[in-house]
């Protein structure tokens, strides 16, 4: 009888399981797909009216303005997108996707690991390529993204995936491409729950704790120079950050925290160098300029963090760190950051509502964030000989009203646009419709 339950259990399991399947992901590209018609927004900048795109073996043959190049297309398939948009794969910088499933449910959480100091830690192994809200990006034509560890003074090491996969190993695009780091903060707010005044008081051990990784750093360097006869695996993975094959990712927010962090990595001999969150970032917009740092920033829809700030703070910033030629890029963590990251390009459209052009906000959340991650030569735009990744709306793609995708295509391949939410979406709608 107690085998009889247990196998009762796993059959009703398994029925679950396929009434909310994950969409398959799609075979290999294996003819050649032309899409005429359609304005196509290259992602840097340009924009092409009257365009034909062609596909062929997952990557982009033709990238043409239809008006004055005549291409025999009698053996291809054809897409007309006349009135439509084409538009690169949009990106996920920063991103938690595929790590926590159910945030309630602790077994379905890889977020973190133990400890303070954890380079050897590689989020991609703890990837989900079947979670349910890594399906649901899609239909947002969010395409990649950088899956990121959190937790820890040196949180571990990020990979970029793409959102249509059978399991991570089919997923990565480029494996290990940076190790992230969290900055101590130089102010700290009062426990209130404490009796303690909530206002922003000098973080009384930040010298300490920026000796603390001054001296973690050493150290890696240290054992990286010697004998190695005993392993250490956390300092083998800082070597990358000291050879240039690895990205150095810096939580940092306010000015001080920024400036530091920065100058404390040069110091180091860390020539890539990212500034995630950044909230006072444009503050030291032309020192991050002069060092060549670029900047993931914070979620655009958020509130200000300080009494003195302008209400529109956070919806501003991308314009003076663009105007002041830093490399920018949207990051979504904060609240509920993987179900928001399909906002993405909504965090984008609102930037041109404050002073952006359309063309230079697809750029953050397209050839930009390939440039930080080290993908551009493959992804991030429309060029000739990078991978067809990219989809087809019938509108603006930064305005959530008109953004809806007919196609999507990840390497040539043409994804589905399906997930649990648009299943229930139909069902329910058509409810009350008769």
């Amino acid at each position: 009888m107690k085998r009889l339950n247990q196998i009762n259990v796993i059959l009703f399991l398994l029925c679950i399981t396929l009434g909310f399947s994950q969409q398959t992901p799609a075979p290999k590209q294996s003819n050649t797909i032309a899409i005429v018609g359609a304005t196509a927004h290259i992602g840097n900048g340009e924009v092409i009216d009257n365009s034909i795109i062609i596909m062929e073996d997952g990557k982009l043959k033709t990238v043409a303005d239809a008006t004055t190049s005549k291409i025999d297309m009698t053996a291809m398939e054809v897409i007309d997108a006349k009135g439509k948009h084409v538009y690169p794969g949009f990106i996920v910088s920063n991103g938690t996707l595929g790590l926590v499933e159910v945030d309630a449910v602790k077994a379905s959480n890889d977020l973190s690991e133990m400890g303070t100091y954890n380079p050897h830690v590689r989020s991609i192994i703890a990837y989900n390529a079947e979670s349910k809200v890594v399906e649901s990006m899609r239909p947002n034509g969010v395409l990649l993204g950088q899956v990121v560890p959190r937790g820890g003074r040196i949180a571990g090491t990020s990979s970029i995936v793409q959102y249509d996969a059978w399991n991570w190993e089919d997923a990565a695009i480029k494996m290990d491409d940076g190790i992230h780091m969290n900055w101590p903060s130089s102010f700290s707010r009062g426990r209130w729950w404490l009796g303690e005044d909530p206002g922003l008081k000098p973080n009384k051990d930040y010298a300490k704790q920026v000796k603390e990784l001054n001296d973690y750093f050493n150290e890696s360097k240290s054992y990286d120079k010697g004998s190695k006869n005993e392993r250490h695996l956390p300092y083998e993975a800082m070597a990358g950050l000291f050879d240039g094959s690895k990205h150095l990712y810096i939580n940092a927010d306010d000015e001080k925290g920024i400036t530091d962090a920065v100058n404390f990595a040069k110091s180091q001999g860390v020539s890539n160098i990212t500034i995630i969150g950044g909230y006072q970032a444009a503050n030291v917009a032309d020192f991050l300029k002069q060092n060549n740092v670029s900047v993931m920033l914070q979620r655009v829809h958020t509130r200000p963090q300080l009494e003195d700030d302008d209400y529109d703070y956070t919806f501003k910033q991308a314009k003076e760190l663009v105007d002041a030629g830093v490399l920018v890029a949207l990051e979504t963590s904060g609240q509920m950051e993987r179900m928001n990251s399909r906002n993405l390009p909504f965090y984008a459209g609102t930037t041109v509502a404050y002073g952006l052009t359309k063309e230079q906000a697809l750029q953050l959340i397209t050839q930009n964030p390939a440039k930080i991650m080290g993908i551009d030569d493959m992804y991030g735009t429309l060029e000739v000989n990078k991978s067809a990744t990219l989809f087809i709306s019938e509108g603006d793609a930064l305005d959530m009203r008109t953004n809806k995708l007919t196609h999507a295509f990840i390497d040539g391949r043409n994804v589905s646009l399906e997930t649990h939410q648009t299943e229930l979406y139909k069902r329910y709608s058509e409810k009350y419709g008769n």
